[in-house]
C-alpha cells in the first residue's frame, strides 16, 4: 500500500495564469516525503541533527502529464518499490481527481552528513519504509 497525502495547490507556486509552476513540484516532493518518514515516527530533523544521516536524491525521472492549477488539491501516492543497503527507489503517483497530473521515479540514498558517504539505512527507518513496499509497482 502506498504512502499518501494531499496538499492543495497554492498561489504563490503558480505563475500568473494560475497554473502551476513546475519547480515548485520538487518542494511539494520534498514535504510528501518528509510526511512518510514522520508517518513512521521518524523526522527528518531527527536523522539530520541528532543521527548526522541525510536523504539527498541522486536521481529524479519527472513526467509531466496535465497541469495543475491554483486551488487544486494534489494527491500523492508514493510507491517504495526498493529498499537497498542505503538506497531507496520511489516511484510517485501525483493526482488530481481521477487524472494523473506527474510522476516521479526518485532513488535517494541514505549518507553521513559529516563524510558525505553512503550509510545503512537505521533499522527503524527500514521497517517504516517496509510498510510502505510495492517491489512490483511499474510506472504507469
Amino acid at each position: 500500500m502506498p504512502f499518501t497525502i494531499s496538499k492543495p495547490m497554492r498561489f504563490g507556486d503558480c505563475d500568473l495564469t494560475g497554473i502551476a509552476y513546475h519547480p515548485a513540484y520538487l518542494s511539494y516532493l520534498v514535504d510528501v516525503n518528509e510526511a512518510m518518514f514522520a508517518s513512521f515516527g521518524v523526522t527528518w530533523k531527527e536523522l539530520m541533527f541528532d543521527r548526522k544521516l541525510g536523504l539527498p536524491s541522486v536521481k529524479m525521472n519527472i513526467e509531466f502529464k496535465k497541469p495543475a492549477v491554483y486551488g487544486d488539491i494534489l494527491d500523492f501516492n508514493v510507491h517504495v518499490r526498493k529498499i537497498g543497503r542505503a538506497s531507496l527507489d520511489l516511484y510517485t503517483v501525483v493526482k488530481v481527481g481521477e487524472d494523473v497530473i506527474w510522476t516521479i521515479e526518485q532513488l535517494i540514498v541514505m549518507t553521513s552528513t559529516t563524510d558525505h558517504k553512503s550509510h545503512p539505512w537505521p533499522d527503524d527507518c527500514r521497517a517504516g519504509l517496509e510498510r510502505y513496499l510495492h517491489p512490483e509497482m511499474a510506472p504507469e
